[in-house]
């Protein structure tokens, strides 16, 4: 068990070594307010004088005192720890039983006492200054000594409330926040100091303690300036813990007066008259009090942490130590093959680029999407999605519709809608899938841009070895991609411009669309001719292209317009009856919808409501056309046809722009750059003068490395000295 102390020492002294405060080892901290006495505790620990003194705050840096205990015949075991060499000889430059060692002077032996306290203030001041401020900086110090017991104190800062001075005006928070830095250390033990001569239930050390300790296991009270106190009272019911209970004990003891101080009163004699007091004031509880008392049991009380921390402490030092042994490995070692290192490099980011698209890299994004995923779900979510929201007949409106019919026919009137209008709209229409097909090509080259970025930083860290070439290699692969763009976008272009070259009324999708709305319509006319009055007879309406005449009773031009249809019909072989009569195809619908439209002009109108007033003159061109009127039932048929075409066409063309888009982006952009990515790295950067100049590490790179190595080894190390404790005491 008493060994257990000096391998926490070495374990310090290991992690010291390299700087690192990563594990936290048990040791006790040493909590109070100011002027409560806490300097006072530890130098009656050490029997020395070693700390700073004077008025206000003194204690301006945490101390990590190391006490090592040392028996006279192993004097030369110890001096052998503290060999140093110099001009080739061996020295040990120690004179008495006594010395420290600070860990910022090296080896260096201090055996005055009065030095090791004016080495420690000139410390503080050069961390912290002279004005009274305080720094989290800790200063480490060794004590070798037969009179002491093996600990590991730290003393901090006394808690203060009131800037004084020059101090800083968040003092108070500054204190308080590097008290709690310390004792919220699980593996410490909390020594909360108290003047006896204040209440005990207004204890700031307490109080601070019980924020990170509330059940007490690792927190003890001590209780100075015991003679101190007013007259008539004394301490009994604090110390036997009737006032505020301590789970792990309150020891009183007492500590030098200033003037003792001022005296040079030794140490040793105050201990004598301290026993000499509590036997006198407190008989009863003297042999549970008094500073040897306290070092005993201080003792005792670290090696049992010690003892119940080391499980937890040897896991926490071998995580430690395979995340270095990573760590470093990631910062390689130092290049000797040049030629080889780059060629291995480059291949090995084109393999990971590759992966990352086909979905098997090692290391899988599970924040985001990323690489192959990433464009699916841009072609089948993002430009799927998009094509859907387009409107077939978006931005166009019945009246642009009968306009582009109008246009169509030109001077003359038209039996028929013409084929030109259909053609010019749906055009228009199809036009409107450019911009999203090209909008899919540009956000799967920002993916690829992407993957550039997830390979170097999860999976080739080793490029973060060499910046420049890391630069080279992204720029490489930016231009392949940059090259490749205009490419893509050329194909897109001509996807488009495909399906606006020939507008395809043959198309198996099409005819099937035209001869539904075809029955449509023809039903729809049947109802109409249901609803006509009786006096009009039904069977003389309209006859078929080739049966009877019109009745007698129409008007001579709708008689003309009959008869046209009719010779039209008529002249039309086998082969025109099938292409403009059939069910099946637009232009048979277009014609029954005429044929239909000729009905509604069968009654006449009166000739005086059709003509201008006699006298008046009337000005065509002066009449506005409306834009907006209530259109005739034969040009809302014809609209509505066109409309319906447009729509069933604008579909098939957008079925097949889906389709397309996607393969066209994967054969000229991602699947080009997968098969040449390499080739492409070899070509621009394979080369024997760039080799020097690529494979140069960054400039902290080598001092992270050498950092990495030496905190590995300390783990190691670390590690080392715990299995030889653990296999010594069987546990």
């Amino acid at each position: 068990m008493e060994a257990l102390i000096p391998v926490i020492n070495k374990l310090q002294d290991v992690f010291n070594t390299v700087g690192a405060d990563i594990i936290q080892l048990p040791q006790i901290v040493v909590v109070g307010t100011q002027s409560s006495g806490k300097s006072s505790v530890l130098e009656s620990l050490v029997g020395r004088d070693i700390l700073p003194r004077g008025t206000g705050i003194v204690t301006r840096r945490p101390l990590i005192l190391q006490l090592v205990h040392i028996d006279q015949e192993d004097r030369r075991k110890t001096n052998e720890e503290n060999e140093s060499k110099k001009n080739g000889r061996l020295y040990r430059g120690i004179d008495g039983e006594e010395w420290g060692k600070f860990l910022h002077t090296k080896n260096k032996i201090y055996t005055d006492f009065e030095e090791i306290r004016q080495e420690i203030e000139a410390e503080t001041e050069r961390m912290s200054g002279n004005n009274k401020g305080i720094s989290d900086e800790p200063i480490h110090l060794k004590i070798f000594s037969p009179h002491v017991v093996n600990l590991t104190l730290v003393d901090l800062p006394g808690i203060t409330k009131v800037p004084v001075g020059d101090q800083p005006r968040d003092i108070e928070i500054q204190i308080r926040e590097l008290i709690l830095k310390y004792i919220s250390n699980p593996n410490s033990i909390i020594l909360a100091v108290t003047a006896a001569n204040t209440d005990m239930a207004t204890s700031e050390s307490l109080k601070v303690a019980r924020e990170v300790d509330p059940d007490g296991r690792r927190t003890l009270a001590v209780v100075t300036k015991l003679d101190l106190m007013d007259a008539g009272t004394d301490a009994m019911d604090v110390l036997m813990g009737r006032v505020i209970p301590v789970k792990l004990g309150i020891i009183g003891v007492v500590n030098r007066s200033q003037l003792d101080i001022n005296q040079k009163k030794l140490v040793a004699d105050s201990i004598r008259d301290e026993c000499a007091f509590l036997q006198k004031r407190y008989p009863s509880l003297a042999n549970r009090n008094g500073t040897k008392y306290l070092a005993k049991t201080l003792n005792r009380l670290l090696m049992h942490h010690i003892r119940d921390c080391l499980p937890e402490l040897k896991t926490r030092i071998n995580v430690l130590a395979a995340q270095y042994q990573s760590l470093l490995s990631s910062y390689g070692e130092p290049v000797e093959d040049k030629s080889s290192t780059l060629l291995q490099l480059i291949t090995k980011f084109a393999t990971e680029y590759c992966n990352t698209i086909e979905g098997t890299a090692k290391y899988i994004e599970t924040a985001e999407l990323c690489g192959g995923a990433r464009i699916c779900y841009i072609f089948h979510e993002t430009f799927g999605r998009t094509l859907e929201s387009v409107d077939p007949l978006g931005g166009l409106t019945t009246i642009d519709v009968l306009t582009a019919i109008r246009n169509a026919t030109g001077p003359r009137p038209a039996l028929f809608v013409p084929e030109v209008s259909f053609e010019l709209l749906v055009k228009r229409q199809v036009k409107r899938l450019e911009e999203p097909s090209l909008r899919c090509v540009e956000l799967v080259h920002e993916e690829m841009q992407r993957i550039i970025q997830h390979c170097s930083n999860y999976s080739t860290q080793e490029l973060l070895r060499f910046p420049k070439l890391h630069d080279a290699i992204v720029e490489v692969v930016t231009s392949l991609l940059r090259k490749r763009l205009p490419v893509t976008n050329d194909m897109v272009h001509n996807l488009v411009a495909i399906e606006l070259a020939y507008i395809n009324t043959k198309h198996p999708d099409f005819a099937d669309a035209c001869g539904l709305m075809n029955n449509n319509i023809e039903e729809q006319r049947r109802n109409r001719m249901r609803d006509l009055p009786s006096a009009v007879p039904r069977d003389k309406s309209l006859k078929g292209p080739g049966g009877q005449s019109p009745s007698p009773t129409e008007p001579p031009a709708l008689q003309g317009e009959v008869a046209k249809a009719a010779a039209g019909g008529s002249q039309s072989g086998p082969v025109s009856e099938q292409m403009d009569s059939g069910t099946g195809t637009w232009r048979g619908m277009l014609k029954k919808g005429e044929e239909s439209a000729v009905s509604d002009r069968a009654v006449p109108q009166n000739p005086l409501t059709a003509s201008p007033q006699k006298g008046h003159a009337v000005n065509l061109l002066d009449v506005p056309v409306p834009v907006s009127r209530k259109l005739s039932s034969r040009e809302q048929r014809d609209c509505e046809v066109i409309e319906r075409l447009i729509k069933s066409y604008f579909l098939i063309v957008r079925k097949n722009i889906q389709d397309s888009v996607p393969k066209a982006v994967m054969h000229f952009l991602v699947n080009h750059v997968k098969e040449s990515l390499q080739s492409e790295l070899v070509g621009q950067l394979y080369k024997t003068a760039l080799l020097s100049d690529l494979l140069t590490e960054s400039e902290d790179m080598a001092q992270r490395r050498n950092e990495a190595a030496d905190m590995l080894k300390a783990l190691q190390k670390a590690s080392q000295v715990i299995a030889e404790i653990r296999e010594t005491h069987m546990w």
